[in-house]
């Protein structure tokens, strides 16, 4: 999700709000997926959901992100579909 930092170039009163919440999220979510991965017991349960709800907060906030005109619908429509592959990958994992 190295596409988010791309757009976050709100303005200075979004730095501890939108922007701040779109960083936290796109971090967790290949983190918490990663975290997992390396437990030994690989049943990939706790982790994996919360980066699961981690990637529908992201999307939440890229869709507020997008009514405030701080980014295109293009740039939502992109990272939308890149956060459901991931979203889907990690749910390939939970199962």
């Amino acid at each position: 999700m190295d596409d988010v930092f791309e757009i976050i170039q709100f303005p200075t009163k979004e730095k501890f709000g939108l922007s701040s919440q779109l960083s936290r999220y796109s971090i967790s979510i290949p983190s918490n997926i990663a975290e997992e991965s390396s437990r030994m017991d690989k049943s990939f349960s706790h982790d994996t959901d919360i980066a699961l709800y981690s990637s529908f907060a992201l999307e939440t906030q890229l869709i507020i992100a997008t009514k405030r005109n701080y980014i295109l619908k293009e740039q939502l429509n992109n990272l939308e579909g890149k956060n459901r592959r991931v979203s889907k990958n990690d749910n390939g994992l939970a199962e």
